[in-house]
């Protein structure tokens, strides 16, 4: 009787586990099948595989990639340069910020590790307006264009990705043995030395998923690049440069899921590559915090 019960809960568990799967990458499913077909086809039948074959899939890859208005390979380029800088920062700052919050046990650390968490729970259309603005001004006050630009885009995704990686960080920094500092110290390292020949290279588990993390939401990014980059812009990530194949009466819907495509792949090989690491690090920053 056991048994059958057993039985029983893995199966529905089973079931609910494809229901999800399913639901998940039903969208996937819709950009890839659809990028193997024309405009007519997918308005016709989005769903089915009327229409869809590889030659059609190559063939609006080669005119997307070609488009002399999505310029695809200036597009990839920036949202490479802004992906792996803002992510190289977040990881330096952000485990600057967590090793000093963790170990200084003060009151105003409580606060601005409180602050932090807040910050999360906030929603992005509640400072969105407010952003560019400010941004416009503090690009006037310092001299440096914070608006259609590289640093301006990347300071914004330190702000923004900045919580989390204090959170994931600081949550496995008090799984780390305190008395390694302290014999760094008795051994005359200074906190500096300390933080980068002991903490943070014991932090590199972590730090790799946190980095894939933020990395998949700075690639994938629509709205923030839209607004603070602009549609016209020179700077456009790959989201932002689909528009260029969106008109006021046309849409070419072959060329939008295609190059939403090329926009997605290199981001699914990277989880799948690194999924292992996603979850290890997700495991010991929730058990060591």
């Amino acid at each position: 009787m056991h048994r059958k019960e057993k039985t029983s809960s893995v199966v529905i568990r089973l079931i609910i586990a494809i229901i999800i799967a399913i639901y998940v990458l039903f969208p996937f499913f819709l950009v890839v099948i659809n990028s193997c077909k024309q405009t007519d086809d997918i308005t016709r039948n989005p769903i089915g595989f009327n229409g869809a074959s590889f030659e059609q899939l190559f063939s609006n890859l080669k005119d997307v990639i070609g488009n002399t208005h999505f310029l695809f390979w200036q597009a990839f380029g920036y949202s490479l340069l802004i992906t792996v800088v803002s992510l190289v920062l977040l990881a330096l700052f952000g485990a600057m910020a967590a090793w000093v919050i963790c170990r200084n046990k003060t009151v105003w650390s409580t606060v601005i590790y409180f602050t932090f968490i807040a910050s999360m729970i906030i929603p992005f259309q509640v400072v969105m307006l407010p952003l560019i603005s400010t941004f416009r001004d503090v690009g006037k006050f310092i001299g440096i264009p914070m608006l259609q630009s590289v640093p301006g885009i990347v300071f914004a995704y330190l702000g923004f990705g900045g919580a989390m990686t204090v959170f994931i960080l600081n949550g496995f920094i008090k799984g780390v043995p305190y008395d390694l500092e302290e014999a760094a110290s008795i051994d005359g390292c200074s906190p500096e030395q300390t933080f980068f020949q002991i903490i943070f290279p014991l932090l590199t588990p972590v730090i790799t998923t946190v980095s894939i993390l933020n990395g998949m939401w700075i690639w994938n990014d629509y709205l923030l690049p839209s607004m603070m980059l602009g549609q016209n812009g020179a700077v456009k990530t790959l989201p932002v440069a689909v528009q260029a194949f969106v008109g006021s009466y046309v849409k070419q819907w072959n060329m939008i899921l295609a190059a939403a495509l090329l926009a997605i792949v290199p981001m699914v090989i990277v989880f799948l590559i690194a999924q292992r690491q996603i979850m290890d690090g997700m495991i010991e920053g929730a058990v060591k915090g």
